[in-house]
């Protein structure tokens, strides 16, 4: 590849996740207000909106006068859950937030493949001061010094146990990451299951109003709880397992190119040493 080959792939990977941070950056925004906004939601207590509905002079058997009082829809959703899904799915939001976040803060370029890392390492390359390339690599705690400390610690038995090493300690960092992640594509997948878990549980307690009925046609408000529970429950776990799956390919593939980006400059800053022979 050419100088500016190299450059172009440069400047395309950098637009590339720039406009994944920018991207994330929103959507993380709108997750945690959203998730705020249900927490308030979720901890009010029942009883304290009842109040509230008095305070304003609200009828409790008025459905207009309800409309009218603002009963919304966060309210309405708060109270399909009950308290079983209700605290599960605001935990289960809290900790995709705190993953994404965490994800965010270290699933870097200039974190993984610091550039002043790799720039001091080839200086005392150039000045053939392999003892401080290899402590300064191996001082370093990241992605790049952790595979060039491996490198450098296997010199004395050829270039080609040097490669070996390398990929060695490549393959153990890029397991390291995926295994961050990996919770997130938890998340995405565990989320959908409780939805559909609470979607079983409120139509069994519909099936249980008219079972508890023989002969007599129940009424719909005797319905209404228990369908409420089997939509909402579903709605929250795909509104929660969408961003997660989102979010997990845009760390995956964020995953991919910085480890073809250790791959090539790990091979560039130690190819010097290939025409060493094996002692």
């Amino acid at each position: 590849m050419d100088a500016a080959a190299e450059g172009r792939h440069g400047r395309r990977s950098w637009w590339t996740q720039r406009t994944g941070v920018t991207l994330g950056r929103l959507l993380l925004t709108a997750l945690i207000l959203g998730a705020s906004v249900a927490a308030v939601t979720l901890a009010a207590p029942q009883a304290a909106i009842a109040q509230d509905g008095e305070d304003l002079g609200l009828g409790g058997d008025d459905p207009a006068a309800t409309t009218e009082g603002g009963s919304n829809l966060l309210v309405y959703i708060a109270t399909a859950c009950g308290f079983v899904f209700g605290p599960v799915f605001l935990l289960l939001s809290f900790i995709l937030v705190a993953l994404l976040v965490m994800c965010f803060l270290q699933i870097r370029k200039a974190v993984l493949l610091p550039a002043d890392l790799s720039e001091q390492f080839e200086q005392h390359l150039e000045k053939k001061e392999y003892q401080p390339a290899y402590e300064l690599a191996k001082n370093d705690d990241s992605y790049l010094g952790h595979v060039l400390a491996a490198g450098m610690s296997k010199l004395q038995q050829g270039y080609p146990a040097a490669v070996a090493a390398m990929e060695e300690a490549q393959g153990e960092e890029q397991m390291k990451l995926e295994h961050k992640i990996s919770y997130v594509s938890l998340i995405g997948a565990l989320a959908p299951m409780l939805g559909l878990l609470g979607t079983v549980t409120g139509m069994v307690s519909s099936f249980k109003q008219i079972a508890d009925n023989p002969g007599v046609a129940p009424k719909p408000d005797q319905l209404a709880g228990g369908i409420s529970t089997a939509l909402v429950t579903t709605l929250i776990g795909l509104w929660i397992a969408i961003p997660a799956v989102l979010f997990f390919q845009m760390f995956r593939n964020w995953l991919e190119e910085i480890n073809a980006e250790a791959s090539d400059e790990t091979g560039r800053l130690m190819a010097r040493f290939q025409s060493m022979a094996k002692k």
